[in-house]
């Protein structure tokens, strides 16, 4: 399976990293990392979409633009790893998902303008970390398992989360070692 591990981790030492390289390696198939730190997405605005539109008419999905589709769409698995923070997913990671959520490029419409998928992705993986409690999921995976379940057609879903790590009296290495152990149920199903 063609494992494509999409880090949202921006701090040194990041336990949400820290879990999904858990996952991966209990996982044991070979990943391609993009680390949208370093390989930042830019917001899409006026000019980026107008030049996407460009491209798109024009055929040139090979053009440098279109990069994060292209793996995206190779890909069967998805492991995204992202914190928690500020009530919802980093926005690097949301800058990701407009560069690979094209029209024509990863799904296209048919009939009733219902999206049908043109990747190989069937599986997502969701791993997260908060140091307080998380609101609520919809605000993280809910959003993403929305988009891959109704535009990419995934049909397999997991999720991990470890959060109030940092409250008053919080153990973090207990609460982390207990995503760890669903991790390890996860593959023992």
């Amino acid at each position: 399976m063609k494992t494509l591990f999409i880090n949202a981790c921006v701090r040194e030492g990041s336990r949400t990293k820290q879990l999904a390289e858990y996952y991966l390696k209990k996982n044991g198939e070979p990943y391609e990392e993009l680390d949208l730190e370093k390989d930042r997405a830019l917001p899409l605005d006026r000019e980026g979409l107008l030049k996407r539109g460009e491209l798109l008419e024009a055929g040139k999905t090979d053009d440098p633009l279109f990069r994060n589709a292209n793996q995206f769409r190779e890909a069967e698995e998805i492991v995204i790893a992202a914190p928690y923070w500020d009530l919802s997913i980093p926005a690097l990671l949301k800058d990701y998902i407009e560069t690979i959520d094209i029209v024509g490029l990863t799904f296209h419409y048919i009939a009733d303008d219902v999206p049908q998928t043109l990747s190989k992705v069937h599986k997502l993986v969701f791993i997260t970390t908060a140091g307080g409690t998380m609101i609520n999921d919809e605000y993280g995976y809910g959003y993403l398992k929305a988009v891959f379940e109704n535009f990419f057609e995934v049909k397999d879903f997991a999720y991990f989360k470890a959060e109030k790590l940092d409250l008053y009296g919080a153990e973090p290495e207990k609460i982390l070692e207990e995503t760890r152990r669903q991790i390890d149920a996860y593959f023992a199903e």
